[in-house]
């Protein structure tokens, strides 16, 4: 589980959960045992870890279950003797985050990475760079477009479709007027500090890919550095 708290006015309740879990010393050794262990564990050995009853042991993993940290099944072999399968508890696979403002770096190191891929092409990095995020974004837009059925989209409506992408993707729209939308936070910060040049162009390609795939024509994805924080912006298209 990935979860990158994106917008601070509808803080993610499974991101705030999952952190929250982790307050208690209790859970949090017992998180720790598990991971460390590289393979299920049972309440007796994670109540035994912490120093605990196998009865509070129990309460605080399935609390760790329900925050999306750990995840729960039934040890191989035979059963207790009340006909049960004892159950067992080890570390979900994905990471989770919370980043205030936020940082979406996992989708510029895919671009990056794609486009360093492409290098035996013959294409020239950066363009490769532009390209793939180009597509990134298109790919995103038809999504959405598909989602949400939209129909025909004026100016206005387009820019509120495009404002709920940038809002989960930490980009902090501001509809400073009826036709055009600023960016408030770049989620590639502090690459976009130390390659402007090179991560505000990818931010370009990748936002005018959405409004292409999302089928918006008549809005636009334009470099306006200095308007906000962030170095582009979505207005009416000239």
């Amino acid at each position: 589980m990935y979860v990158t708290v994106s917008d601070p006015d509808g803080l993610d309740a499974t991101a705030i959960a999952a952190v929250a879990a982790l307050d208690d010393d209790l859970r949090r050794g017992m998180y720790a045992f598990a991971r460390r262990a590289r393979r299920p564990v049972t309440r007796d050995e994670a109540a035994a870890a912490v120093g605990i009853s196998r009865k509070l042991a129990a309460f605080h993993l399935d609390k760790l279950v329900a925050a999306g940290l750990l995840r729960f099944g039934f040890a191989a072999g035979p059963a207790t003797k009340v006909g049960r399968k004892p159950k067992v508890y080890e570390p979900v696979d994905e990471a989770v985050q919370v980043q205030l403002p936020a940082r979406r770096h996992e989708i510029l190191a895919g671009i990056l990475a794609e486009a360093v891929l492409a290098e035996g092409s013959g294409e020239p990095a950066r363009d490769a760079v532009l390209r793939i995020a180009g597509e990134r974004g298109l790919a995103l837009g038809e999504e959405e477009r598909a989602r949400t059925r939209p129909g025909r989209l004026g100016v206005e409506r387009a820019l509120t479709v495009a404002e709920g992408m940038l809002r989960r993707f930490g980009f902090e729209p501001s509809r400073d007027t009826q036709t055009c939308v600023r960016l408030r936070n770049c989620p590639f910060h502090p690459l976009a500090a130390e390659a402007p040049e090179l991560i505000c162009g990818l931010n370009q390609a990748f936002l005018a890919g959405f409004l292409t795939g999302v089928r918006a024509g008549n809005v636009e994805a334009v470099l306006a550095p200095g308007a906000a924080e962030c170095c582009v912006e979505l207005r009416q298209a000239r």
